[in-house]
């Protein structure tokens, strides 16, 4: 008999807050004389330059992040570049923090301008406040922490995906309920890739299965979910996510990520086999940053057509995180592969995990921008639009390798 599970209609407990244009809004903030205006924050302002965030004023005439600087002044010709200035986001991150410690110790950071917070048990509560009155609070408690012109959106869910739908159901300086009783009604507004977690390619899977709204996405089996649409648990997950009903908190204890491949056309070409090394790092390095972490070890290994392996396995003193670090510790190792026959497969993990705090991230790094602001902006449009939408130059032309091939990982 299928599981059949009902919406959970208990009170929504978890808000979800982010601010609004976070770099853009807080450079406004910081200089008046850039408020109402176009202003974009790119990890280098030269024109191949990538905009990491956009104010409103800009994404307006089409600047998104992801866009690269020279399109940016095409599509909005008065835009104010900007090169990212650190000290400022950490600041505006630690009175965030602040504010929302005023409610509750059980607050989770999901990035420099985004956190989750459970407010089970909290004494917030106590008084019979309602938690759309403590998100009100909240918003002008930045307010009066951060600045006028700084605003945020709230959401409020009974899980953590319905909590982050709802914070972004009313952008700017929103504040939004969904429950039990208000879901069906929400969805039925909304398309597939407004669901968080849902991008263009997951939105086209589901389509070759028949669905084509988040009602029907609601509706589907959850047999369908699992063994048509998403191959994995993920189908049993998403049936959870959707009804209300947490999965998203849960810790797996990650030890490692992973990704391996059967090359179709064998080879002994190590340049060729470094380009299948570079996508195979970049849906590792993917799944890792989403988890929030970084690493610092990495496995190669490789098997060839005489049915002999090769693996070696080292330790970095550095972090792991962008898909540039992690490929330059994969192919050292592989420049060390003694090749005398056909490559068959090839695999690389890396491990001994860290988990990374947003003051961790890195975004910023030594004033570079550098390889992890544009690891996080290139992840936010591969998120939005489908994986390997913005890739490596040495990935090109590789849209069919890998990705038919490499059973789909946790989040993948």
């Amino acid at each position: 008999m299928a599981l059949e599970l009902s919406l959970n209609y208990n009170q929504p407990l978890i808000m979800h807050v982010d601010l609004n244009s976070c770099f853009a809004m807080i450079e406004q903030q910081a200089n008046p004389l850039l408020r109402n205006r176009p202003v974009g924050v790119a990890a280098y302002d030269t024109p191949k330059g990538i905009i990491l965030a956009a104010s409103y004023d800009a994404k307006a005439k089409g600047v998104k992040v992801g866009t690269s600087v020279s399109e940016a002044k095409l599509l909005c010709p008065g835009i104010v570049v900007l090169t990212p200035d650190p000290d400022k986001y950490f600041d505006a991150h630690a009175r965030f923090r602040k504010v929302l410690l005023n409610y509750t110790s059980s607050i989770t950071p999901k990035s420099v301008d985004e956190f989750v917070i459970d407010f089970a048990g909290s004494p917030a509560l106590r008084n019979g406040i309602p938690l759309e009155e403590i998100g009100r609070q909240i918003k002008q408690g930045v307010k009066d922490s951060l600045g006028e012109y700084v605003t945020i959106n709230v959401g409020i869910g009974p899980n953590r995906f319905l909590a982050k739908l709802a914070a972004g159901l009313n952008k700017p300086d929103g504040l939004d309920v969904i429950n039990a009783t208000n879901l069906r009604a929400t969805y039925a507004g909304l398309t597939l890739i407004d669901l968080p977690g849902i991008n263009t390619r997951y939105s086209a899977r589901l389509n070759l299965a028949g669905i084509y709204t988040p009602l029907e996405f609601l509706d589907a089996p959850m047999p369908k979910l699992k063994h048509q649409v998403f191959h994995s648990i993920n189908g049993f997950y998403w049936y959870l996510r959707l009804r209300g009903h947490e999965i998203d908190s849960v810790d797996f204890k990650r030890k490692s990520f992973g990704q391996q491949y059967a090359i179709g056309k064998k080879t002994m070409d190590k340049q060729e086999l470094a380009r299948l090394l570079m996508k195979l790092c970049e849906k590792a390095g993917r799944r890792l940053r989403q988890d929030g972490y970084s690493a610092y070890g990495i496995n190669l290994w490789l098997a060839f057509a005489d049915r002999t392996y090769w693996s070696r396995r080292q330790k970095t003193t550095v972090a792991l995180y962008s898909t540039q670090d992690i490929f330059r510790a994969a192919q050292s190792l592989l420049e060390e592969v003694p090749i005398s026959t056909l490559a068959t497969n090839i695999g690389v993990t890396v491990y001994n995990l860290s988990s990374r705090t947003p003051y961790q991230l890195g975004l910023f790094d030594n004033q570079r921008g550098g390889s992890q602001a544009l690891a996080r902006a290139a992840d936010a449009v591969n998120d939005r639009y489908g994986e390997f939408t913005l890739v490596p130059a040495l990935m090109a032309n590789m849209e069919e390798t890998i990705i038919r091939r490499v059973a789909f990982g946790q989040r993948s």
